[in-house]
């Protein structure tokens, strides 16, 4: 990996780490795709089973490096969208460890990730109007599913960036906690996913990001497609056996 990104592993989960704090934690080429590595990594390593993405020096991310940008740099990934999870997320849970600033780009990686802890003084925004520019990064697709439209709508038309406590207030943000532990927090509550059957939860992630592209009709037979392998697995008796004898379950993720 690039020394602007840092990955590291506690127990099952992997730590992706924007490490620019010089340039506060953009993203250029690089980034982006040392994070693509990461994440493929992350979905194709059995020992893993959530990771956490976060910024250095208590700093999420500024977005996108405009002086990269002028050298004809870009931070998405053909097909993928920005740093590779915008458009494909990982098949596992991925949560964003937030300090300081999620802005622009920073704020669509955010967006990416399927829960978000933030330290209290954490702000997120899209400010590109501001700069006659439009949130293509995600944002203007992804807020709106994340948030109410009219929120969505301030956040974006506005430019103007809401602190952590309202950002849970809406819904975006799972945990606030006090600066400098959202890390912490958010290997934590890895933790407790990954102790989970990984089978269940990559399937569970998988039928709710793609419920709502399906139709009232065909959504319960589109779910059955995608559980039906659960039930009838390995990690399911295990599951079952354990608790009834009243054991912790060992996962072999079959």
């Amino acid at each position: 990996m690039s020394d602007e990104v840092l990955v590291e592993r506690r127990g099952a989960v992997q730590v992706i780490t924007i490490n620019r704090p010089q340039a506060r934690n953009a993203l250029d080429a690089a980034v982006a795709r040392a994070v693509a590595d990461a994440v493929d990594e992350l979905d194709a390593t059995d020992e893993l089973r959530a990771g956490v993405l976060t910024g250095a020096a208590g700093f999420f991310s500024a977005g996108m490096d405009l002086k990269a940008f002028l050298r004809g740099e870009t931070p998405a990934i053909e097909g993928r969208g920005l740093c590779g999870i915008t458009r494909t997320p990982p098949r596992k849970p991925l949560i964003a460890a937030v300090e300081g600033g999620a802005l622009a780009g920073g704020f669509e990686l955010v967006l990416a990730c399927d829960l978000v802890v933030a330290g209290r003084g954490a702000r997120f925004g899209v400010p590109e109007v501001k700069r006659s520019l439009v949130a293509a990064g995600g944002a203007a697709l992804l807020l709106p599913q994340r948030v109410p439209r009219a929120l969505a709508l301030e956040l974006l038309l506005t430019g103007d960036p809401m602190d952590a406590e309202r950002a849970a207030a809406a819904g975006l943000v799972n945990r606030v906690v006090d600066d400098g532990t959202a890390l912490d927090a958010a290997v934590a509550l890895a933790d407790v996913i990954a102790a989970n059957g990984p089978l269940a939860v990559a399937a569970t992630k998988q039928v709710v990001l793609s419920a709502p592209s399906w139709g009232t009709e065909e959504a319960w037979d589109r779910q059955d497609e995608i559980v039906r392998p659960v039930f009838g697995s390995e990690d399911a008796r295990e599951g079952s056996t354990a608790f009834a004898e009243k054991r912790p379950p060992v996962w072999r993720g079959r």
